[in-house]
């Protein structure tokens, strides 16, 4: 990593400020979750706590929320090594592989009810990406080969049936046989597209981990075609933004910024060139990384340090909401575009974002984060603070990627 991002200089105060802030806040963000999360009853972890802190027991259980978990305690276990983490992550990975494994077409479900049974066994390869990357991170940690088999089997699938070989990208879901699906949707939020930026950014997300864990041929050519096709296809460089929706002949569907993607992509992208040890594509992404960066920092973030959710091209910010995501992926955004550019701004900005968080995203009564902040300032306590959606793995990610670059800088070493 050095050869491509070696911290400028030591800001020595700043710096252990935020380790140690980021070390204090991954144990506070999984102690919470050990503590309230785990179904002793039925397996596998709750569904759902709402925003006002009350348990739902009989929530059904989305394999987005568990494939997040996995990832979130594996990658803490192997950096922190603390026994808890790694009793957490196979907890949560034998719920993986006994309930929501498809015994017969293969891939994972997208829905269980709360005792484990099936509800939705749609394909969504948002999905299939997210466990993928779990498992890649749970055969860090273990060793274990049955995990990355595992994770093959899932690599394949996606490469068998979603990989569109005469365009390039990746259909968004499938039936639970794999027949193209009728809706192809993550929410009803969302138009009817055939590709989309959020499950081609979680696919090179997961192809990058499988890459380093493995050094596997196959994915080395799925994750360089698949990290070239995101700047060439996605990103608008004029604008120094993501499209979100496509047809499958990559006609865009909407105009929409999403500030928080914009900031997540510009470090997933330099990380793949990283695992790769690829210069081209890493002089090709770096640059852009930055520009991004500086985008985002001009355009979304407000005198608080905190990134809006939303914007439109000519109408400035459409949708103010601070969500909690967003501001993780900022601080992890900006830290990585100060490595790369050396500019202190950037490093500025990551702390800014940071004592957002801690003035208002977290919810000290309840113990873990807010959805967010509304356009009234106020928590949005309406919106889970766990569930199929909200689940440990943005912020504490944010924790763990603090804690590697910024210690870098200080002389305490943490596992890449």
């Amino acid at each position: 990593m050095d050869k491509y991002r070696t911290p400028p200089y030591e800001q020595s105060v700043l710096t252990t400020g935020l380790v140690t802030a980021a070390e204090e806040e991954l144990e506070a963000i999984l102690g919470w979750w050990a503590q309230r999360m785990p179904d002793r009853e039925n397996g596998g972890f709750y569904g759902r706590i709402d925003g006002k802190g009350r348990l739902h027991p009989h929530a059904d259980k989305g394999v987005i929320l568990h494939t997040r978990i996995l990832w979130s305690f594996a990658a803490a276990a192997r950096v922190a090594g603390q026994a808890d983490y790694r009793s957490l992550a196979d907890q949560a990975y034998r719920y993986l592989m006994d309930n929501f494994r498809d015994p017969l077409h293969g891939g994972v479900f997208w829905m269980l009810d709360y005792q484990g049974a099936p509800l939705q066994g749609r394909k969504q390869v948002y999905a299939q990406a997210f466990a993928i990357y779990a498992l890649a991170e749970y055969f860090a940690l273990t060793g274990s080969e049955t995990a990355l088999e595992a994770a093959f089997e899932l690599f394949w699938l996606v490469e068998k049936y979603s990989r569109d070989l005469i365009r390039g990208g990746y259909y968004e879901a499938f039936e639970q046989d794999w027949r193209p699906a009728a809706d192809l949707r993550l929410s009803d939020k969302e138009p009817q597209a055939a590709k989309t930026m959020n499950t081609h950014l979680h696919v090179l997300e997961a192809y990058t981990r499988l890459y380093e864990v493995s050094k596997d041929e196959a994915v080395k050519e799925g994750l360089l075609q698949l990290a070239y096709l995101m700047h060439e296809r996605f990103l608008d460089a004029g604008a120094h933004s993501l499209h979100l929706f496509f047809t499958e002949q990559w006609e865009c569907l909407s105009d929409e910024i999403s500030f928080g993607h914009n900031i997540e992509y510009s470090w997933l992208s330099t990380e793949a060139a990283i695992a790769l040890k690829d210069d081209k594509l890493f002089d090709t992404v770096g640059p852009a990384a930055v520009r991004m960066a500086d985008t985002v920092l001009r355009t979304g973030i407000d005198n608080e340090g905190a990134l809006a959710n939303e914007a439109r091209p000519g109408k400035g910010i459409t949708d103010p909401d601070k969500h909690w995501w967003p501001q993780a992926e900022a601080v992890v955004g900006f830290i990585n575009a100060w490595q790369l550019s050396g500019e202190n701004r950037f490093l500025e900005a990551a702390l800014n974002c940071w004592a957002f968080i801690e003035k208002r995203v977290k919810a000290p009564k309840l113990g873990e984060w807010y959805w967010g902040v509304g356009r009234d300032g106020q928590p949005m306590e309406s919106e889970d603070i766990a569930g199929p959606w909200k689940a440990p793995y943005h912020n504490s990610r944010m924790c763990l990627e603090t804690m590697k670059r910024m210690g870098s800088v200080n002389g305490r070493a943490y596992p890449g």
